[in-house]
């Protein structure tokens, strides 16, 4: 198989995995923090498989680097932990949508903190975001039967995790030369060191259908779409990287419809496509004022 086509397929595998992570965590039957406890500690066995069988374990860490990868973990475990939460406030597919801003985001940080310098671009496809959000906001909580009891904070904990997302990936822009698999196995075990205390112990899940969906969050959305991932980064250009990334906003929303019949109104729709757009605007560079061009001299 072509290296081009075999990436792509990888992509395509690990994206539709992503935008399926709702779906395990309503099944679960868990709160948003015991969700995240139990996901890090069956993904930190399967990353712990991966990374010996890669011989990643014999990879020399620096206190510095061990210390970077760890406030990721920290920043990813929040992330993960506000938007599970979302999921039960403002539904799988319109938290996905808002989730979507991360790129914005991390925009915001580079020129904070990399002072990276903002274009009318990229400024233009911000509006456009934020528009977006916007339209997504002012959908009426009574008219969405699905939304939980305070869809705002719904909204609001999906920028949040939005948030912490871009500080995971601007912590791990420190970190070029780790292999990334190694980073995530970090990470999760923070998890498991952070969450720990706050587990409920006494009421663990119950069931098939629990175990076998937080086991699935583990070993499937953590350990095998970490493997698909960044076996397709190896093999795709950046441009194409970032064009496969938006199958899992659209799989989460179709998800969520086919699941539990949470459709978008149209007011939504408009704010997600608002959105992802934006999105792919910002990754692929598109221009939304092309220059006039100007005339040769006489």
């Amino acid at each position: 198989m072509d290296k081009t086509l075999r990436g792509a397929s990888e992509m395509t595998a690990a994206m539709t995995i992503l935008g399926t992570i709702g779906l395990f965590v309503v099944l679960s039957g868990q709160g948003a923090i015991d969700v995240v406890f139990w996901r890090c500690a069956f993904g930190a066995l399967a990353l712990l498989v991966i990374c010996s069988a890669q011989g990643l374990l014999r990879r020399h860490l620096t206190w510095k680097k061990l210390a970077v990868a760890a406030i990721g973990g920290v920043a990813i475990v929040v992330n993960w932990a506000m938007l599970f939460t979302a999921y039960s406030e403002a539904s799988i597919g319109v938290a996905t949508a808002v989730y979507n801003t991360q790129p914005f985001i991390l925009v915001s940080f580079g020129i904070l903190f990399l002072g990276e310098r903002i274009t009318v671009n990229k400024l233009g496809w911000l509006v456009i975001a934020f528009a977006g959000v916007l339209l997504i906001v002012q959908a009426k909580p009574g008219a969405v039967e699905y939304a939980g009891s305070n869809y705002a904070l719904g909204i609001a904990l999906s920028l949040g995790a939005a948030f912490f997302w871009a500080v995971a990936a601007l912590l791990t822009k420190k970190l070029t030369g780790t292999p990334p698999q190694l980073i995530a196995l970090v990470q999760v075990c923070v998890g498991i060191l952070m969450l720990a205390p706050f587990v409920s112990w006494n009421a663990l899940p119950e069931g098939t259908m629990a175990w076998g969906s937080l086991v699935t969050l583990g070993a499937v959305h953590t350990g095998l779409m970490y493997i698909l991932m960044y076996g397709a980064v190896q093999k795709l250009p950046t441009y194409l990287q970032g064009a496969f990334s938006f199958i899992y906003p659209v799989v989460a929303i179709l998800v969520d419809y086919a699941a539990f019949g949470h459709q978008l109104k149209p007011l939504q729709l408009v704010g997600a496509a608002a959105i992802i757009i934006a999105a792919m605007g910002m990754t692929f560079g598109w221009r939304l004022l092309r220059r006039k061009a100007t005339a040769s001299p006489s």
